[in-house]
């Protein structure tokens, strides 16, 4: 059954690759700024100082809920060895996941060129994910990188995910990639909403990126906030597309901007905090002012 309330500034949350700074500070900007959820990467825990379970125990004392942990990479389609290594990189990152509370595990399509290409093959490696990750109470979010070797587009990434038939296993849909794509909205009416684990946005500052090279080089370093960028309407009707169908799971900002690196952490979290309120108010059309805040009204496209 679907639920009816309209999505507000609650359902937007960060990641924390849009922000410069150690863990701790990144955590608490997303909090004066409002958030209520955070994107964790494995880097995140790893790479702190002080041990990955104090990474832990200073994301559950910051509050925040965990919106998902990302990401593992070309899992599906080896075989023999290649295989079995991934398997034990799956269980150590689902370990992770389960350990910060977690419920999503980010993962992306292959681009080996060691993997297959059968679409059958595919589904097999992601239904036994999808198994390691059951006793855990964690779900598996697949998503096309638009870069993909074989699965490149979320409606091949669909496929897969039916093929596969898992009941913890969903898709990812991620704007920037349906948007270097160049995939239009069609596609979403035979997607079951309740299978859409995630939702990731981003922009960017051009039309098109025809090549792969061209995809990963914006991707990793010039995207921009819904907002921000030259897909807004686009971006817009995927959001309304989404509340339509019946999506009423999070969104993400997955904003990756080597220009955000070199400022302030509570500078971009106030041009996330302008973007979300621009999707839930003008947008969705709904009114949500932050508590103890005055609300924003800095001017925002037109959808």
């Amino acid at each position: 059954m679907l639920r009816h309330r309209l999505p507000h500034f609650a359902d937007f949350g960060m990641d924390t690759i849009s922000l410069s700074g150690t863990l701790d500070i990144k955590l608490n900007a997303m909090k004066a700024a409002g958030f209520q959820q955070v994107m964790l990467s494995a880097k995140d825990l790893t790479q702190y100082d002080k041990g990955w379970e104090a990474a832990v125990e200073l994301v559950k004392q910051s509050g925040l809920r965990v919106t998902g942990f990302q990401v593992l990479r070309d899992f599906e389609g080896l075989s023999g060895h290649l295989h079995a290594y991934k398997v034990d990189i799956a269980k150590s990152m689902l370990e992770m996941c389960s350990a910060v509370g977690a419920k999503v595990l980010l993962a992306c399509s292959s681009t080996s060129t060691h993997a297959s290409q059968q679409p059958d093959d595919l589904a097999k490696d992601l239904r036994q994910l999808a198994m390691l990750a059951i006793p855990k109470g964690i779900r598996i979010a697949y998503e096309g990188l638009s870069w993909g070797r074989t699965i490149n587009t979320y409606e091949g990434a669909w496929d897969v995910v039916s093929r596969a038939d898992m009941p913890n296993l969903g898709l990812a849909i991620d704007s920037f990639h349906m948007f270097a794509a160049q995939s239009t909205l069609e596609e979403l009416e035979f997607i079951d909403p309740e299978k859409i684990e995630l939702v990731q946005l981003a922009d960017f500052m051009w039309q098109e990126i025809p090549t792969f090279e061209e995809r990963i080089t914006t991707a990793r370093h010039f995207r921009v906030f819904p907002g921000e960028g030259v897909h807004s309407e686009a971006l817009a009707q995927l959001v309304r597309s989404l509340y339509a169908m019946g999506y009423r799971g999070d969104y993400s900002f997955e904003v990756f901007n080597d220009d955000y690196q070199q400022i302030q952490p509570d500078v971009v979290t106030l041009r996330a905090q302008q973007s979300a309120l621009w999707l839930s108010e003008h947008v969705l059309q709904r009114s949500v002012p932050l508590p103890n805040r005055i609300r924003l009204k800095q001017s925002r496209p037109t959808p």
